[in-house]
């Protein structure tokens, strides 16, 4: 059986994967702290079921979901994850709603979950590896 069938596996790498996607949107956000009408996004999270695959194991269709066939995709937002543009964030009076130290509380958390997730990723490899006597 190949490393990448192990659900466990293939959950944490999409874990990591939505990590580094979420930091990227995060950083997007603080670049346009000071742009007129933008308004911060984050990524919903995946949920995982018992088979340890997202969204009941269909991983590969986490599309975004557009409203109507005329709205493109917005720049640099990911096909891969869900984006949530929430309402109520407070707006200064050049319609810009980025709140720097919100968005830089989510991105050192986004940051310690992503080594978490790594660091559980490379013990379960090594797990892995004890087992079969590669070590």
């Amino acid at each position: 059986m190949p490393i990448t069938d192990i659900p466990m596996l293939a959950a944490l790498r999409t874990k990591m994967q939505w990590h580094q996607e979420r930091q990227r949107v995060l950083a997007d956000n603080v670049s346009h702290s000071d742009s007129p009408g933008f308004k911060p996004r984050d990524l919903v999270e995946p949920k995982f079921d018992g088979s340890g695959n997202p969204l009941g194991g269909h991983l590969s269709s986490l599309a975004m979901t557009r409203t109507s066939a005329n709205h493109i995709q917005a720049s640099g937002v990911s096909e891969n994850f869900d984006s949530s543009n929430r309402e109520g964030y407070e707006t200064r009076p050049m319609g810009n709603a980025v709140n720097l130290e919100d968005q830089m509380l989510k991105v050192s958390a986004n940051q310690m979950d992503y080594a978490a997730v790594t660091s559980l990723y490379s013990r379960s490899l090594g797990l892995i590896k004890t087992a079969i006597g590669k070590r």
